[in-house]
């Protein structure tokens, strides 16, 4: 394949010339973008994206494990006037002065499958009620209770986000994968942009030098009488463009230059000189394969997938929050009170509490069944808008193969129709020098010259662009045939 692209001579020219003025540290293509999906602040912005995401996934998965907690008051003072309960039943205003302390220790464990909570818990109670002559001491003990919160017929949150929550993070880490590969195009973009102002440099410094030196052949012609001064004036115009154009390619290179290093990090020291990717990998994109690895490693699928699944469970709320509900509480545990805490945990007491609430809806004037009716509209919206999502995205995929697989046509017609400007070029330009054609054809020459260095660099910028955006709508690697990963691990 290397014998395809037959790059002129002043290509490599340009390769090893540029900046000669000092040590210069040379980039591949490649070494561009892993220093790019490393370093560059794009790549940064993406792992504190993807970190964020595993942390909440990471609490997500905290939320099933048991819960510890312990609360305490120490202590609660409280000095007022309060209604109070005599022994004979009635009640009087009284002054009191009392302190209590409490403490709680509470195991708490989520039930997924139903949607309730499993508790145990112990507690301890302590008041001192002050008085003028003494100070009145009581303890309630808690030792154990255990117990359940569980609703009945209601909307359980949890059963949907054990099945929205793991695709919620496949789809971050998917996501992450993409962001490179938007990373790795930008960086092919930045590295292209510097290549071709680099080259355009060293193309208008030869075109000077070759302008310069016709145009003092043409001076000596003209005064010899050989050529006309509409000759001389022309090669005097060259002269000068070729002077402007060189001002204005020096001014691009630096501006290219200074996007290359503020995106890569590289100091401003540090001369810079990029190989141009010439060795092309023989590759024909399958269409079919293409569509099978995107469906598997897009994100855009599990995205569909969890709207799907949120929709879903905005329905599936909306009637439960429209029907009978019941919640049921149930404990059972031990306690005992004393004046002596040794005395507080000695032969508890027995505490058993079961309490069943219901809750039905019998007017709300259309209210429930309204949100029933939004939620399930709102459902039949995102699978269409799904459904065309999915069209669109085949239609893409299709189109997207078809171009890249012509992009190294175009590539290996950019390639000759460079060597053939260029050889093109070096003939007429002998030609002029001894008097066999004039300066319009010479123009031409060199012009086309010009034009067919830039539309090959082009086209080579255009194919390594368009492999990166396969990758990229793929997340599939064609030159290794196989999915792109990550070590998230690393993250």
């Amino acid at each position: 394949m290397k014998s395809v692209w037959l790059i002129p001579g002043i290509l490599f020219f340009f390769l090893f010339e540029l900046y000669s003025t000092g040590p210069a540290r040379h980039f591949t293509l490649e070494e561009v973008i892993v220093k790019a999906r490393e370093e560059s602040p794009d790549a940064m912005a993406a792992r504190h994206r993807y970190r964020g995401s595993y942390w909440q996934h990471r609490s997500f998965k905290a939320g099933y494990y048991p819960h510890l907690t312990f609360d305490a008051t120490l202590p609660n003072l409280d000095r007022s006037i309060s209604a109070i309960t005599l022994p004979d039943g009635s009640d009087a205003f009284i002054q009191r002065s009392l302190a209590s302390y409490t403490s709680n220790l509470s195991l708490t464990q989520t039930i997924g499958l139903t949607g309730g909570q499993l508790f145990v818990n112990s507690g301890l109670q302590r008041i001192d009620l002050i008085k003028e002559d003494e100070t009145e001491v009581s303890y309630l003990s808690t030792p154990v209770n255990i117990g359940l919160r569980q609703p009945i017929f209601a909307y359980n949150p949890y059963r949907w986000e054990r099945q929205i929550e793991p695709i919620r993070y496949r789809e971050a880490r998917q996501r992450y994968i993409e962001e490179l590969e938007n990373i790795s195009i930008q960086a092919t973009g930045l590295f292209f942009d510097l290549l071709m102002a680099q080259i355009n440099v060293e193309i208008n410094k030869t075109d000077l030098q070759n302008n310069d030196t016709l145009y003092q052949i043409a001076q000596g012609r003209y005064s010899l009488g050989r050529i006309a001064e509409n000759e001389l004036l022309q090669m005097e115009l060259n002269y000068l463009n070729s002077l402007s154009a060189l001002e204005q390619a020096e001014i691009s290179r630096e501006s290219a230059l200074f996007r290359f290093r503020s995106y890569l990090g590289i100091d401003g020291d540090v001369e810079i000189e990029l190989v141009p990717p010439i060795d092309i990998p023989d590759l024909k994109a399958d269409p079919l394969l293409a569509l099978e690895k995107a469906k598997a490693n897009r994100s855009d699928m599990l995205t569909y997938e969890r709207r799907k699944l949120e929709a879903e469970s905005e329905v599936q709320r909306a009637k439960a929050d429209s029907r009978f509900n019941a919640n049921l509480y149930a404990l059972y545990g031990l306690t005992q009170s004393a004046n002596e805490f040794s005395n507080a945990y000695s032969s508890p007491l027995d505490r058993q509490q079961l309490v069943v609430g219901i809750q039905i809806p019998i007017l709300d004037w259309g209210v429930s069944k309204g949100q029933v009716k939004v939620a399930e509209s709102n459902r039949e919206l995102v699978n269409t808008n799904i459904n065309q999502a999915l069209d669109d995205f085949e239609h893409e995929i299709f189109l997207r193969v078809m171009e890249f697989n012509r992009l190294k046509d175009r590539l290996e017609i950019a390639a000759k129709a460079d060597t053939i400007a260029s050889r093109r070029y070096e003939v007429t330009r002998q030609r002029f020098l001894i008097g066999n054609i004039d300066i319009l054809e010479l123009n031409i020459a060199y012009q086309e010259k010009d034009r067919a260095t830039q539309n090959y660099l082009a086209a080579l910028h255009n194919f390594w662009r368009g492999y990166y955006e396969l990758r990229k709508l793929t997340l599939y690697d064609f030159i290794e045939e196989q999915s792109i990963y990550v070590r998230f691990e690393e993250l």
